[in-house]
Parts: structure tokens; C-alpha cells; sequence
């Protein structure tokens, strides 16, 4: 039995089963991942350019940088990835998707009971009135010079869903763990799981499916490990449960 083969078994035989993703995942919907040692974020320290201190502190070295990389998520699309963790949904092989990335691919691919940990970079809204603005709506404001963007309707400032370094976790976060500790067979795909505090959620689980290029500091506690990309390996684990 080849490892596709063991993933779907244990897919097959799980009782309860969620996802974890991370920005492997959507690597091959063109989206960088900005941990990488390419590229111009290289120059960039994630931590700091994507801030709470900084949004509030430095606006316009926040939308220099931290906002670079939200702005690269504009019109990307899901990719066989994200498809086939739509159609494990649609088999009752998959329950909630936990997702650390924050480009709102699985909503696109149609998936249901997403969890964004990491909060959402395709709508924001004012601190005072609460209103909800779309990002181009925030990107309008922002290309017309207004840093940091000002709420139309109150003046008050308008920010990015997306959870940043220094922000409390969601309530998304919360649900994460309800889901994880109804389950018994957990799926991380495209995860580094060097990240806290999602990272700490695969110990919970008793059957672990680990898929991911590069090594992750899980690859020893995992029942299956398979260092391929996203897209092949979900794929050929859909064949193998056919």
C-alpha cells in the first residue's frame, strides 16, 4: 500500500476528519509564500511589516509593506488543491477546513465550514462605526493617497481583517479547537506547523495525514507523510478513493 493509498484509508476509516492548511496550499495559485528566501519580500520581516504596532504607528510604512503582500492576493484563483478539499467535503470525508492562509481561496472553491484563523484579507472595516468595506473598496481609498484609510462614513480608521502580528486570535481560533477535539483524523496540507498557536493543534488528533514539501517538526508523529505538492497529492488521493 503506497502512501496516496494509506492517506485514503485513513480517510476512509476517520470518523471525524478536519483539514489544516497553510500557504503551501496556495503557492500554485500564484500567491508567494512571504516566509520564502526569494523574491522582494526577502527583504521584508513578516512579523514586523504585517503589525498591529506598525498599522497603528507607521501607516505609511504599513502600506508600503505589510499591505504589499495582502494586495498580491487581488484576483488569484483556487487551484486543484482547493477543489479536491471541496470534493472530500462533498464525499462526507472532510468536516471543518481549518485554514491559516487569508486569500478566501476556499470560500471561492466553494468549501463550507472554513475556519480562517488568520482572519480575512478580502474585507475590512472601520474601528468606530463597524461598517464593512471590501478591499477594493480599502484599496480605492488607499491609491487615493488617503493613509491611513479613513472610514467615509464616520472618519474613523478602516482596517484589514486580516489578523496581525500583535492581534488577539479570532474566534475563528476557538472553533478550530472545538473542531479538532471532535476529531480523530486530521489532514495538514502546505503547513510548515512552525507557526503557534494553530501549529499545536495536530497533537490533539489521534490519526495524522501530513502533506507538505518540505519537513515539518510533526513528520515523525504523523501516520502518513507525504513531501509532494498540494495539488498532486489530494488528487491522487481522491483516484485512490474512487
Amino acid at each position: 500500500m503506497n502512501l496516496y493509498e494509506q492517506a485514503a484509508k485513513l480517510l476512509k476509516d476517520g470518523k471525524y476528519t478536519v483539514a489544516l492548511t497553510g500557504a503551501g496550499l496556495s503557492t500554485e495559485s500564484g500567491i508567494p509564500d512571504f516566509r520564502s528566501s526569494t523574491g522582494y519580500y526577502a527583504n521584508i520581516i513578516p512579523e514586523d511589516a504585517l503589525s498591529n504596532d506598525v498599522m497603528y504607528n507607521e501607516p505609511e510604512r504599513f502600506y508600503k509593506e505589510g499591505y504589499q503582500i495582502l494586495k498580491d492576493l487581488e484576483g488569484k484563483k483556487p487551484n486543484d488543491a482547493h477543489f479536491a478539499l471541496t470534493k472530500l467535503q462533498e464525499m462526507g470525508l472532510m468536516h471543518e477546513i481549518i485554514t491559516q492562509n487569508i486569500d478566501n481561496l476556499h470560500q471561492l472553491a466553494e468549501s463550507r465550514d472554513v475556519l480562517p484563523v488568520h482572519g480575512d484579507a478580502s474585507h475590512g472595516h472601520c474601528e468606530s462605526c463597524q461598517s464593512v468595506y471590501s478591499f477594493e473598496e480599502i484599496d480605492d481609498l488607499v491609491q487615493g493617497g488617503e493613509i491611513p484609510p479613513r472610514c467615509p462614513k464616520c472618519g474613523g480608521l478602516v482596517r484589514t481583517n486580516v489578523v496581525l502580528f500583535g492581534d488577539a486570535m479570532p474566534v475563528e481560533f476557538e472553533r478550530a479547537i472545538q473542531a479538532t477535539e471532535r476529531a480523530d483524523t486530521m489532514v495538514v496540507i502546505g503547513s510548515s506547523l512552525r507557526v503557534m498557536p494553530v501549529a499545536y493543534l495536530p497533537r490533539q488528533v489521534k490519526n495524522l495525514i501530513i502533506i507538505n514539501k518540505d519537513m515539518t517538526p510533526y513528520d515523525g508523529y504523523a501516520d502518513v507523510v507525504i513531501h509532494e505538492s498540494a495539488a498532486v497529492a489530494l488528487t491522487r488521493i481522491l483516484e485512490c478513493l474512487k
